[in-house]
């Protein structure tokens, strides 16, 4: 019992940040199409269109840059699972879309701060 307790804050202020990343997004002109799609892969946080463009977007925050900072928790490993996840959402299309991976990544929630990086990482 205690454990669900502890992490709590954890899942509401990642739930608080995913809301705040899709507001900044569209209000920049981008379509919410899912949130939180889950494959055996792994979890897509957002996924948008961008005119022709489907978007598949990870959602950081992190209390300090200690460590890197939010970017950095974005490894090769996350990224790899991210373009499973990705190539498993996209097997319901016949002819799939143009897609790109977009990072949003935000400082703590008193400072506001919201970095968008298009084409964070690509599948190579």
């Amino acid at each position: 019992m205690w454990l669900w307790c502890w992490t709590m804050p954890s899942r509401e202020a990642g739930f608080a940040a995913e809301q705040r990343a899709l507001d900044h997004l569209t209000r920049h002109g981008l379509k919410l199409i899912e949130t939180n799609y889950r494959s055996r892969f792994g979890e897509i946080d957002l996924i948008l269109r961008d005119g022709d463009v489907l978007v598949f977007t990870e959602v950081r925050m992190r209390s300090s840059n200690d460590f890197g900072g939010a970017g950095a928790s974005i490894t090769v490993a996350k990224q790899a699972k991210l373009i499973k996840t990705a190539h498993q959402y996209l097997t319901q299309f016949a002819r799939p879309p143009a897609c790109r991976f977009d990072a949003v990544l935000l400082g703590a929630a008193h400072d506001g701060a919201i970095e968008w990086i298009k084409n964070a990482f690509s599948t190579d």
